[in-house]
């Protein structure tokens, strides 16, 4: 079973009732009969297959079993030539055409399902007697080459939504017109300027010249092309394209060739066109072969050999070229037939005249020409690499230019994941910017591919021998990436896989990978990450399922932990394909594959890949229940800091823990309930309780990680109280655990939780020993949470040294990674001490944006242990800015909901009252608020906490004044202040993640 995109066209003949009625009914089975022929015939001919007669209907199929990038096409033109067949029966038909992905039973099998069956047919019912109605998707497949009438939205029966349809006027002759603006051409400049120099060098010698570019579909052949044919001045221009299918195509290109320089038309009388042909040829004889070879003299008796045939061309094209430089462009001469092949290599041996015969090709055409060009004097061949990624990047500013300078609208920029799944190929390029910009200047999904491309690469990959595209499909299910010995464990049926991986590699659809992150195992990889989507696509979702769980337990038997979560992706991927198919995955399989998804989980964690362990966790918990699971989802949940889900899950994770005895798991879900209440409830006497009771499971138990969890948040605890000499013990034991254990991450962890307790009490010197210890720690450690925590904590150092523009770099850069890794609350952290480094350099503007933002998200967090000291700093920066009534509202909601046990927040907020009382002209209650936060600041083992209510108490006594009362707390403030340092502690590397 396999998977398509094709296209399907239903016709049925119009009130075939009456045409049985009167009449004799062996007459009218010869009429249905011939009808039946004649569809089938313009079926046949256009490369589709007769899917099955219904009544009066006939469907058909384009692209089932074997497909091309033109099927839609096809469709079309195969309806043209069924409507003007069955009009010369008599009879009118109505036809309906649409593409989608469609069902086929096996690759030999024309029985297929899908939607567009069902659309096609309904759109033929609505048509009108000899009308022809394209769907959205065949029409957008086939667009560049159709006339056609919009026919507006159509209720269809049976179907919810109406559908856009078109109506079919004619398709045109060869390429098709360019839809919206023509890509510029971008990085071929060195191919253009040798395209022409040998062209000069025809016209110098006088000699044919045969050109040939090959190229990957898409990489820009036509357009090298096109760009070249345009800059020519002073000569003549043929061009004709070869056709992969139809009656008469052997010399289609010279077709076309011919009758544009006879100036024939389609719709010229045969007398008339033939008597032109005269006219353009020396000698009638010529004409007569020429007309032969152009489908014209189909009158004429007898047939002209391929021989006389390459004799008139060369007569006909030597002469023209004689009067001025000919240039013969031949497109898609991969598709040519033996006789043209001949021929255009005798145009190349034989005119004696300035003639450049370019070539456009895929690499197929050395498979059945692998001599083309070859031995010739007078021959170049270029291959056409796609772009580079800054030629890209040009091709893309360009295409979005001019989408917006022709449509009014188009993004600025493209989402980055797109520029990177087009890698290089023009066209996809421009097909993928078409998709993204239509779908909505913006909205588009970067992870579909366009119905265009899919088309091309699948005609690509159908056009191999069997066993080499049943491979390529089983390799991509491992991925873009691809191993050896996993092939013959996932195909075992082909026994020639060397054979087929180098032609393969021959054919441009694969390369090798340099090195293999398996070890022993040679590895490939797709040429395109497009080539591997449609190849996976093409597989049917049962098959691709049984691939995935063989390729896991091939994982299985290979070492190493970085495997764990590739096959733990690839188990989940066969689960969620059998219980989209089935309704649910077999036991064993869920079983396994949730096992896998807990120790990738577990990987990721040790990682601090903290969302994906998440994600992971969650979903074993889905397939299977467990309490390890739920624990793993917790534990990342905590290390994001999103301590609503960490409330809601640790609660449960410590009652089943207690439940079957975990010991360890039951004392980390307590320390985190533990940080959960002091951080979000800001119930720090709680947190006390359920941390102390964490240690006490913890004691003598042997988990040292566990252990430092719960010491280091029992120590934030004590900070948080004011408790510093408990805190200061309980971090000294965690760095000690730290230590033994050789965790240079933990270790980190805990120096600068201990550099903070340090600057909390201005001993500055001992902090700074610290945070150079700790800055060292976190860049041997690898650890991003530790080098984060570590560079909040430099950034309060500087802060406190008063050297402000510094720490505002610091807290920059914490913002910056704090975005990156998704840890909001870093982010409120950041925003807050930004918010502070501006208001020291009295930039209150910048100060209320930075605050606003750290209240903003601390608000949506829910994180009411934080809040009322960061409003306390909003309500401070709003008076200074002379919006004293939201200052006041700030001011009273956080003096509401602060903790009575949290000594720093208690300072803040009182100080924050007292800044709007005193802006309001409650001066007397402003200055008692001042002498209270003043005075709950010196009860504090905090030194810091004294310095903010002082800098706003000395200028309040100032301006009333009052400069005796003033200077005394400018003495205070003096004693406190750092003396200007000497040295700087070095910044911490930048980080590259």
């Amino acid at each position: 079973m396999e998977r398509k995109l094709a296209t399907v066209l239903f016709v049925d003949l119009v009130d075939s009732s009456s045409l049985v009625t009167g009449m004799d009914p062996e007459i009218v089975r010869r009429r249905v009969n011939e009808f039946f022929e004649l569809v089938s015939s313009c079926v046949t001919l256009h490369g589709g297959i007769v899917e099955k007669f219904a009544g009066d209907a006939v469907l058909a199929a384009f692209g089932v079993p074997q497909a091309h990038e033109d099927d839609a096409l096809r469709a079309v033109r195969a309806a043209l030539a069924m409507r003007e067949s069955v009009h010369g029966l008599g009879l009118q038909a109505r036809i309906g055409i649409e593409a989608g992905e469609l069902v086929v039973e096996s690759a030999d099998s024309t029985f297929a399902t899908g939607e567009a069956v069902n659309l096609a047919a309904r759109l033929q019912q609505v048509a009108s007697p000899g009308e022809i109605l394209v769907g959205p998707t065949a029409y957008r497949l086939a667009a560049g080459s159709l006339v056609a009438e919009d026919a507006g939205p159509l209720e269809l029966k049976g179907m919810g939504e109406p559908l856009r349809a078109w109506r079919l006027v004619e398709a045109l002759d060869g390429p098709g017109r360019q839809l919206g603006p023509r890509a510029p051409l971008v990085g071929r400049t060195e191919e253009l300027e040798l395209l022409e120099n040998t062209f000069e060098r025809t016209m110098r010698d006088r000699r044919a010249h045969l050109f040939t570019i090959y190229g990957e579909p898409g990489v820009g052949k036509s357009r090298l092309a096109r760009e070249f044919l345009d800059g020519v001045e002073r000569a003549s221009c043929l061009v004709g394209r070869a056709l992969p299918y139809g009656e008469g195509v052997t010399y289609w290109p010279l077709a076309e060739m011919v009758k544009a320089a006879a100036g024939i038309t389609d719709d010229d009388p045969l007398d008339e066109a033939f008597e032109k042909l005269r006219e353009c040829c020396a000698e009638e004889a010529i004409a007569d072969v020429l007309g032969l070879a152009a489908g014209m003299m189909e009158a004429l008796e007898g047939e002209r050999s391929p021989q006389e045939i390459s004799w008139a061309s060369r007569e006909v094209m030597e002469s023209i070229a004689d009067v001025q430089p000919l240039i013969l462009l031949f497109e898609d001469i991969h598709w040519a037939e033996e006789p043209l092949l001949d021929l255009i290599e005798h145009l190349a041996d034989w005119v004696r005249a300035p003639l450049l015969i370019l070539c456009l090709a895929r690499p197929e055409l050395l498979d059945t020409r692998p001599g083309w060009g070859g031995g010739r004097v007078r021959s170049t061949a270029i291959e056409l690499e796609p772009l580079s990624e800054e030629e890209s990047e040009a091709l893309v500013e360009k295409l979005l230019g001019q989408l917006a300078g022709a449509a009014g609208e188009a993004p600025a920029s493209l989402p980055r994941e797109i520029l990177e799944r087009a890698e290089g190929n023009p066209l996809f390029v421009e097909e993928t910017i078409r998709m993204f910009v239509e779908s909505g200047s913006g909205n588009g999904d970067p992870d579909r591919i366009p119905d265009t491309l899919q088309a091309l690469i699948a005609a690509r990959i159908d056009h191999l021998a069997p066993s080499a595209k049943t491979l390529l499909q089983r390799a991509s299910v491992i991925g873009r990436v691809f191993y050896r010995g996993a092939l013959d464990h996932l195909a075992p049926d082909i026994a020639d896989v060397d054979e087929l991986l180098d032609d393969l590699l021959l054919r441009d659809f694969l390369l090798r990978e340099p090195r293999s992150s398996i070890s022993g195992e040679a590895a490939y990889r797709f040429k395109h990450f497009l080539i591997r989507e449609v190849a996976y696509t093409g597989l049917a979702k049962l098959a691709r399922a049984q691939h995935h769980a063989r390729f896991a337990d091939w994982l299985s038997e290979r070492p190493g932990d970085e495997l764990l979560e590739i096959r733990a992706y690839h188990l989940d991927q066969a689960v969620e394909l059998l219980t989209e198919l089935e309704g649910a995955p077999p036991e064993r399989l869920a079983e396994d594959a949730a096992g896998a998804l807990v120790k990738a989980a577990k990987r990721a964690t040790a990682r601090e890949a903290y969302a994906n362990a998440r994600k992971l966790a969650l979903r074993a918990l889905e397939l299977r229940p467990s309490l390890v699971a739920r624990y793993v989802a917790a534990r990342a949940a905590w290390r994001l800091s999103d301590f609503a889900t960490v409330e809601s899950e640790m609660a449960k994770v410590r009652a089943e823990a207690q439940e079957k005895g975990e010991t360890v798991i039951e004392a980390l879900a307590l320390t985190g309930l533990g940080e959960v209440m002091l951080r979000r409830t800001g119930d720090p006497g709680r947190a006390k309780v359920l941390v102390d009771e964490a240690l006490e499971l913890l004691r003598g138990d042997g988990d040292p990680p566990a252990y430092f969890d719960a010491l280091t948040v029992r120590a934030t605890i004590g900070a948080w109280l004011g408790e510093v000499d408990d805190a200061v013990r309980y971090l000294e034991r965690a760095y000690a655990i730290a230590i033994d254990s050789r965790r240079k991450d933990l270790q980190t962890i805990a120096a600068q939780a201990l550099v903070q307790l340090h600057i909390g009490r201005l001993e500055l010197d001992e902090a700074e020993l610290l945070i150079t210890r700790a800055l060292e720690l976190a860049g041997e450690s690898g650890s991003v949470r530790a080098r984060v925590g570590t560079t909040l904590s430099y950034g309060k150092f500087l802060l406190a040294k008063e050297e402000i523009d510094a720490a505002e770099t610091i807290f920059e850069e914490v913002r910056t990674t704090a975005v990156e890794l998704g840890l909001e609350h870093l982010v409120a952290h950041a925003h807050a001490y930004l918010g502070w480094c501006a208001l020291r350099r009295d930039d209150v503007k910048r100060a209320e944006k930075h605050v606003r933002e750290a209240v903003r998200i601390t608000t949506s967090r829910g994180d009411r242990g934080m809040l009322p000291e960061i409003e306390a700093l909003l309500a401070c920066t709003l008076a200074d800015a002379g919006k004293l009534d939201e200052a006041e509202r700030y001011a009273l909601a956080a003096q509401e909901t602060v903790s009575r046990e949290d000594p720093s927040a208690l300072v803040s907020v009182t100080t924050a009252l007292a800044v709007v009382r005193a802006g309001q002209g409650a001066d007397g209650e402003a200055e008692e608020l001042f002498e209270r936060a003043i005075t709950l600041a010196r009860k504090s083992q905090f030194k810091t906490l004294e310095l903010d209510p002082l800098r706003r108490v000395v200028p309040f006594l100032r301006d009333r004044g009052r400069d005796g009362e003033a200077a005394v707390y400018e003495e205070r403030l003096a004693e406190l202040s750092p003396p200007p340092s000497a040295e700087r502690v070095p910044s911490p590397e930048p980080s590259a993640d």
